[in-house]
């Protein structure tokens, strides 16, 4: 009798840590998007893969302070082998994912984004039928028909569409996906946690995007630095955006590692529901 009130006692703990751990992630998810798109907009500081960059530069920095100046969680090591094998694929992912969120938001309403994002279960589903050869059952492919459809009617009906947009969003439910099920692996395959996982993570997507971002917005950004005329308060907005990504990443870890690939997913899908809209 203790042993099993003792499970349901663990369970009930599993549930409830689960939900907060959501709450928190769509707190930061949102705070960024909003964040993201006042950069662009009203800072003028068009520059995805930089922001992305700095995002990923705050990430190495705060996972490196909590673990090896604070000492809050103990470094779990990783064979080096290990770290291109099953790391750096997931960085590389995430650098995608990220990007082209970034670069969504340029050309679209927040909202219409994610609506379109509300397509990741789907991909994820597909994804994990196609590529891991994991199978579901009829109710869970009958329910993918009703969001696919409720997308393509919403694109159709959009006033503030844009196909450069609209694919940068639907590609990134693609890498979403991806990112879920390599994180879900790690995760749970290499007992991580989700504050090793960024200090891990982190370093490789910013060495990923370091370059292009040089190649592709450099000139730009010295432009901007040169013309923009609040230059104090507006790095601060920028480099307070990375911040919150940190906490972002690190959220998100904790989601996929307190859940699952499919139920992060979905999850995301009722963030758009409970939170309002924003422009």
């Amino acid at each position: 009798m203790e042993e099993s009130m003792a499970a349901v006692g663990t369970l009930n703990w599993a549930m409830v840590r689960a939900i907060l751990a959501i709450l928190q992630w769509w707190g930061f998810n949102v705070t960024v998007i909003i964040m993201n798109k006042w950069i662009f907009q009203k800072l003028d500081f068009k520059f995805p893969l930089t922001v992305s960059c700095v995002h990923f530069i705050c990430s190495s920095i705060g996972a490196y302070i909590v673990i090896k100046v604070l000492k809050m969680k103990p470094l779990i090591e990783v064979e080096q082998e290990d770290r291109w094998r099953r790391i750096f694929p997931m960085s590389f992912v995430f650098c995608i994912n990220i990007v082209l969120g970034n670069v969504s938001l340029r050309y679209i309403p927040v909202s219409f984004m994610q609506t379109i994002k509300s397509f990741t279960p789907a991909t994820t589903v597909i994804l994990q039928w196609l590529v891991w050869r994991k199978y579901f059952e009829w109710r869970i492919w009958a329910s993918l028909v009703p969001i696919v459809g409720g997308i393509l009617l919403t694109s159709i009906t959009e006033l503030s569409f844009n196909m450069f947009g609209f694919c940068a969003a639907l590609f990134g439910c693609l890498a979403t996906s991806t990112k879920t099920i390599l994180a879900e692996s790690l995760l749970h395959g290499y007992k991580f946690d989700s504050i090793n996982t960024v200090y891990y993570m982190a370093p490789f997507a910013t060495m990923i995007l370091a370059i292009p971002a040089l190649l592709l917005e450099g000139g730009g950004v010295i432009n901007w630095f040169y013309t923009h005329e609040d230059i104090s308060s507006s790095m601060m907005i920028i480099f307070g955006s990375g911040v919150t990504a940190f906490c972002l990443n690190f959220s998100i870890f904790y989601v996929i590692h307190s859940t699952t690939a499919v139920t992060f997913n979905v999850a995301g899908n009722l963030k758009g529901l409970v939170l309002p809209n924003f422009e």
